[in-house]
């Protein structure tokens, strides 16, 4: 509608004697009621054109509304479930009693199993060496009757300083090399003997010291049997 036309029709309503403020009102009232009647206008035009609509356009506008409110519902229930996670982080924790004694109850059954075990591995280990005390006491009686076992504890329980490596003859003296397994206990002169099981095949003497080994030359009184590759080397015990 124009506009000029919208003022003479409101116009013919007022009266001339009217304040300028209350003809403004009365302009604002007439223009309500003329937006209430275009509303009401469409509103009809609006209900004619779906009860004119195929049944196939008012179906799929149905469908949509469905899924429109599907997917309103769907994010509403998201929200909620976000501020639920929310305050349930925010939220300090509770304590529950029953937990709480069950935590203590474990860990008390925890302490007690650890003092278990240390007193059963305590046990152990003073039997060990109770038996171990009585066999040194029982080998000491022994060897005080019969220096032979004496001998072959000693030499059995020599530190290993080296092992044989080759054994050079030669018709004006035969000698061995050896491998130096400690060398703070081989040095020039030194006396080392070849072990074998717990008795000893001989003597030697070191002649030479060198960083890829030694050289040793048999004492006499070696016996006929030959020194072999392996052969364990040690100092020989005081008996």
């Amino acid at each position: 509608m124009d506009f000029k036309v919208f003022i003479a029709l409101t116009s013919a309503f007022i009266p001339a004697n009217v304040a300028a403020m209350d003809t403004m009102k009365l302009l604002l009232g007439a223009t309500v009621a003329l937006l209430l009647g275009a509303l009401a206008v469409s509103w009809q035009g609006m209900k004619t054109g779906i009860s004119s609509a195929p049944p196939d356009e008012i179906a799929r506008l149905q469908k949509q509304i469905k899924e429109l409110t599907a997917e309103q519902d769907k994010l509403k229930l998201e929200r909620q479930l976000q501020q639920m996670r929310s305050d349930a982080a925010q939220a300090p924790p509770v304590a529950n009693p029953e937990i709480e004694a069950m935590k203590l109850q474990l860990e008390e059954n925890k302490r007690a199993l650890q003092e278990m075990e240390l007193k059963k591995q305590t046990a152990a280990r003073d039997k060990k060496v109770s038996q171990d005390e009585e066999g040194l006491l029982a080998q000491r009686k022994l060897e005080s009757s019969d220096s032979e076992l004496r001998r072959a504890r000693m030499i059995s329980d020599a530190l290993l300083i080296g092992r044989v490596k080759e054994l050079v003859e030669d018709p004006h003296g035969s000698f061995i090399t050896f491998e130096i397994l400690m060398s703070e206990q081989v040095q020039t002169g030194a006396t080392v003997a070849i072990r074998r099981k717990t008795g000893i095949l001989g003597q030697f003497k070191v002649s030479d010291v060198t960083p890829e080994g030694a050289v040793a030359n048999p004492l006499p009184g070696f016996g006929p049997v030959k020194p072999q590759v392996g052969d364990e080397l040690i100092l020989p015990p005081q008996y």
